[in-house]
């Protein structure tokens, strides 16, 4: 018995110098090596570190587009109001019928423009005062000349044939306006005794002369171009080409405004 107790406690003793010499994992180390409950708990994803790996409710307001973000990147209504024409802005950017108003010239507003419609001249024939304002709504023939100029008579006769082609046409007026410094009623009278024209004749005022001057180039006085406009119903003066017009080319220049408003 004592030998065999002998044996078993030489066994043990070899088995426990041998567990000391080799590697080989005790419960202990076991316990050490391996990852234990806490370990795992920081080696592994706790609920905690998950809720900072991974996208939180409120990282997620700030990763991904919260509403408020959304209603700055996408166009709010008030956004939208500010990108896109409102009635307001679109009013101003097209032409209303008021802006239209004061952009175009209305018929009113178009006779209003030259100042020297307005003038009061002096038939050198009746004496008899005036103005272009007279025959709103008519169309006017107003040539400038002066009584030396040989240019000018040329062209007074082709005026009298266009009056005898239009016949009697209480639309149409024409005036002659002598433009010459030099002359005046009592030269321009003598000047109607010795031909048959019968429409309205006037020595033109300096200020007339400067308007008329200004608005259709100083060439409307020099008239040995023989300078014609024609003023329309509206009031609008058409300058004609320099040099003289024959009856022909006063006719259509005339008939076309004519023709306007019947």
């Amino acid at each position: 018995m004592l030998k065999t107790q002998i044996r078993f406690a030489f066994v043990s003793l070899a088995l426990l110098l041998s567990a000391c010499g080799n590697v080989t994992p005790t419960p202990k180390t076991m316990m050490e090596s391996t990852a234990t409950p806490d370990t795992m708990m920081h080696d592994t994803a706790t609920p905690d570190t998950m809720m900072q790996a991974t996208a939180t409710p409120d990282a997620m307001m700030h990763d991904t587009a919260t509403p408020d973000a959304m209603m700055h990147d996408t166009a709010t209504p008030d956004a939208m109001m500010h990108d896109t024409a409102t009635p307001d802005a679109m009013m101003h950017d097209t032409a209303t019928p008021d802006a239209m108003m004061h952009d175009t010239a209305t018929p009113d507003a178009m006779m209003a423009l030259p100042g020297w419609f307005g003038a009061a001249l002096t038939d050198a024939r009746t004496g008899r005062s005036f103005s272009i304002n007279d025959f709103k709504g008519k169309v006017v023939l107003v040539e400038t000349m002066a009584v030396w100029c040989t240019n000018c008579l040329a062209q007074q006769n082709e005026i009298k044939a266009l009056h005898d082609k239009l016949g009697m046409q209480p639309d149409f007026v024409s005036i002659s306006l002598d433009i010459d410094p030099n002359e005046n009623r009592d030269t321009l009278k003598a000047y109607l005794d010795k031909t048959s024209f019968d429409w309205a004749y006037a020595v033109a005022p300096v200020d007339v002369v400067r308007e008329i001057g200004s608005l259709y180039t100083a060439q409307f006085l020099n008239p040995t171009s023989t300078p014609i406009l024609i003023v329309d119903r509206h009031g609008v003066a058409h300058p004609l080409p320099f040099g003289i017009k024959n009856a022909a080319d006063l006719f259509k220049a005339v008939d076309m405004y004519l023709r306007e408003g019947v």
